[in-house]
């Protein structure tokens, strides 16, 4: 039998002590978020300020720089990559600890409006909310992981083994240039948290995927007046097979399939020799592209105008983020994590398509992936964005305590 020294064993006990004792309460992380929240609106405003709609250049250059700058004084080791096709760079930036866990924090800092915007209507707040292009979609969440990461730094708190952020400047667009990093990176972590802005307090499981489908009917032009009968039209077939392909959605699904554009014909006295439509598909079932592409190649066959040539291509999108036990796992552990504070949070499956859609595999517990950490907000893309002042403590509060938890 071996027995401890009297004063090794005072020594653990001192030792378990002080660990026990610098474990911050819940109440104490959001006591520290609300006081980072000045701080936060602070950067908030210097974001918001600079227009960085998808391919504004200067723009998205300036807060780039900005980023990679807030992300070195921060102790992290920071790379840049052209996000080519889209204009910008992806930043990414690695934070080294001491723990077995590693986690991704990722948002997109381009917007949807042009240059002169932030000019035109600049950052403002009042008791309630603070407005301006982007302040929610997605600059409040690019503010919360700055903000975040400042906590846990100051906080000394090294409890996980990698802590990556990837910020990428072309979400709006259809994230052509990061897509591949973003499902590369994804697969290298335990957890991803995607910081998009939820409108209520929620965290989102699912997400919808989105493709296109580009229906083409080839006829044959002739005089309207003079010898209609000698041409073949495409605009006719084209409703035709509009009418049939609107049934190719399936609510029972959450499937939708919507005809959104269409062109046919060059002048009003020519029987038109093309015709085409595009339509818009959401979906949340992974075998909803393979069957709606066969439903659309069975049914365009059935014609109504004779020797026309009809095509419809499904053109693959930003894939769902499926309902799966990993993600809502990990909302189940925000959800207690929040009642802690005496607040709830809800799980929601929404209809947008986002970049969490890259990071989720299918059919594996890793990375387990939790959308709309963002702060709280409404009117995404239109005059009246803006977020609630309410939601910023709290949600500071929730991305640290989610790390530390997870991080054991």
């Amino acid at each position: 039998m071996h027995l401890f020294h009297p004063s090794i064993a005072l020594a653990l006990s001192l030792a378990c002590a002080t660990a026990q004792a610098a474990e911050p309460s819940p109440q104490d992380l959001l006591a520290q978020a609300r006081a980072e929240q000045p701080h936060y609106l602070d950067t908030l405003k210097s974001l918001v300020s600079i227009d960085t709609g998808t391919g504004t250049e200067a723009g998205l250059a300036q807060v780039g720089a900005e980023l990679v700058k807030r992300l070195k004084a921060l102790g992290a080791q920071v790379q840049t990559q052209a996000a080519t096709p889209s204009v910008g760079d992806n930043i990414v930036a690695t934070f080294k600890g001491n723990g077995s866990k590693d986690f991704l924090l990722m948002v997109h800092y381009d917007t949807v409006f042009g240059p002169g915007t932030a000019a035109r209507r600049p950052f403002r707040i009042d008791a309630q909310r603070a407005f301006g292009p982007g302040v929610a979609d997605a600059k409040g969440g690019v503010a919360m992981i700055l903000h975040a990461l400042k906590l846990l730094n100051d906080q000394q708190f090294k409890g996980y083994r990698n802590l990556t952020v990837l910020f990428n400047p072309d979400e709006e667009m259809g994230s052509a240039g990061s897509k591949q990093l973003i499902a590369e990176l994804a697969r290298r972590h335990d957890y991803v948290f995607s910081y998009e802005p939820p409108d209520q307090d929620a965290v989102t499981v699912a997400t919808n995927g989105i493709n296109r489908l580009r229906l083409e009917v080839k006829g044959r032009a002739a005089h309207a007046g003079s010898a209609p009968e000698q041409g073949r039209n495409a605009l006719i077939e084209l409703a035709n097979q509009l009418l049939q392909l609107n049934e190719l959605g399936d609510p029972a699904k959450g499937t939708t399939v919507n005809w959104t554009l269409a062109k046919a014909g060059e002048k009003a006295n020519i029987i038109p020799a093309l015709a085409t439509a595009e339509a818009d598909m959401r979906y949340a079932d992974l075998s909803e592209t393979e069957r709606v592409q066969t439903d659309a190649q069975r049914i365009v066959k059935r014609q109504r105008v004779a020797d026309t040539q009809v095509s419809v291509v499904l053109e693959k999108g930003r894939p769902p983020l499926a309902k799966n036990a990993a993600s809502n796992q990990l909302a189940a552990t925000a959800s207690d994590l929040y009642n802690k504070i005496d607040l709830s949070l809800i799980p929601i499956a929404m209809r947008f398509g986002t970049d969490a859609g890259y990071a989720y595999v299918p059919d594996s517990a890793k990375p387990a992936v939790l959308e709309t950490l963002g702060v709280v907000g409404a009117g995404l893309h239109g005059d009246d964005e803006y977020i609630e002042l309410s939601s910023i403590a709290p949600r500071l509060y929730l991305t640290v305590a989610l790390i530390r938890q997870l991080a054991r």
